[in-house]
């Protein structure tokens, strides 16, 4: 079937594309949709998104730039009742749980510069609210310091309302800065509209044969991206580094966890590591969000997943991280993954999405 884009993304064919009764294809709908976005156009210590339609699961998108010390108390419906319980782990410690709760948790308390959250809930309204949030929180500007990560989830106990606001308050003495925001997407299995909030910014493999490295060219500079990565190793154990717009300075800094262990941390880096020494025919895939303000630092939530040895006899292993990229000049346009001394297999794939 030969395929052609035009503006927008929007599917071109021919008629042979279409078949003989003219039918046609159907176009593609549902997808993640924006269902409210607030931006603070002055410090403050609250961030609420109201009026939100009832979806079976909502994405939720933070990014807060803070001014001494603030945390993120976070609410469903106004609910100050102790209707809430939540577990946490801060840089990879052991987890703390609350019970009975007036509010969630998403971060630990610190002096913000600029934070970064990728939540997900299950909204069912006559099930308890189930919470994912995960963190990467800078304190200090510049490669020199590894950024905060936070892993959180949370349960609302109410079985009678589905969710239709969201709001994040800050009980300490610092605020919320001018800039702050919170987007909440939504998707539900019914849903038929054609304006998905990620559009895709880049397709790219290897399938013309090993390389070194892979490249998404130049892309459109987007405030938020999504990356996924598939990489498997050539015929010797190796490293896989992720960079952006072909920075191989001193720019990065990281933190991350091995199978749920203690987190490691490496500052003022060439490149992030996600996974340390990749083993041969062990392939990897990796998750990655970004928030990517040309003139702040390029924040980054990872996960990555390795097959380990083959067969269901072995479980795979996981990482969780978080990184940054120093720069405070320019976005994102170009992410690239690169073998450390070896090459990327032909089934290396990566793909990137991205919205303003």
């Amino acid at each position: 079937m030969a395929i052609t884009y035009l503006a927008g993304r929007r599917i071109q064919g021919t008629q042979a594309d279409f078949g003989d009764n003219g039918a046609g294809i159907p176009a593609v709908s549902g997808g993640w949709v924006e269902l409210g976005r607030t931006t603070l156009g002055s410090a403050g210590d609250t961030i609420s998104v109201s009026s939100l339609p009832d979806k079976k699961y909502y994405m939720i998108l933070k990014n807060v730039f803070g001014s001494g010390l603030c945390t993120d108390r976070f609410t469903f419906n106004s609910d100050t009742g102790s209707n809430y319980a939540w577990r946490k782990s801060a840089n990879g410690a052991s987890d703390s749980t609350a019970v009975n709760q007036v509010r969630q948790i998403t971060h630990t308390n610190a002096d913000l510069d600029n934070a970064f959250f990728v939540g997900y809930v299950s909204n069912l309204a006559n099930k308890e609210k189930l919470h994912i949030n995960h963190a990467t929180i800078a304190t200090t500007t510049g490669a020199s310091t590894a950024p905060i990560r936070d892993e959180t989830v949370s349960k609302w106990s109410n079985t009678s309302d589905a969710i239709s606001t969201m709001t994040m308050t800050n009980d300490q003495s610092g605020d919320y800065n001018t800039g702050s925001e919170m987007i909440v997407l939504g998707w539900d299995p019914a849903d038929t509209h054609t304006t998905n909030f990620w559009e895709e910014l880049a397709s790219v493999d290897l399938s013309g044969g090993d390389a070194s490295s892979l490249s998404t060219s130049t892309i459109t500079a987007k405030k938020y991206l999504w990356v996924q990565f598939f990489v498997e190793v050539g015929t010797t154990n190796d490293d896989v580094y992720v960079r952006f717009n072909s920075d191989t300075g001193s720019n990065y800094s990281w933190r991350r966890s091995i199978d749920g262990g203690s987190d490691s941390t490496n500052t003022s880096n060439t490149s992030i590591d996600p996974e340390g020494s990749l083993q041969t025919s062990q392939p990897m895939f990796a998750n990655m969000f970004i928030i990517n303000n040309s003139g702040n630092e390029k924040l980054v939530i990872g996960n990555t997943t390795r097959s380990n040895t083959a067969g269901a006899g072995n479980a795979p292993t996981r990482r969780e991280w978080a990184a940054k990229w120093a720069n405070t000049s320019n976005a994102i346009t170009e992410v690239s993954l690169t073998a450390q001394s070896g090459n990327l297999k032909s089934k290396t794939i990566m793909k990137v999405w991205g919205s303003d």
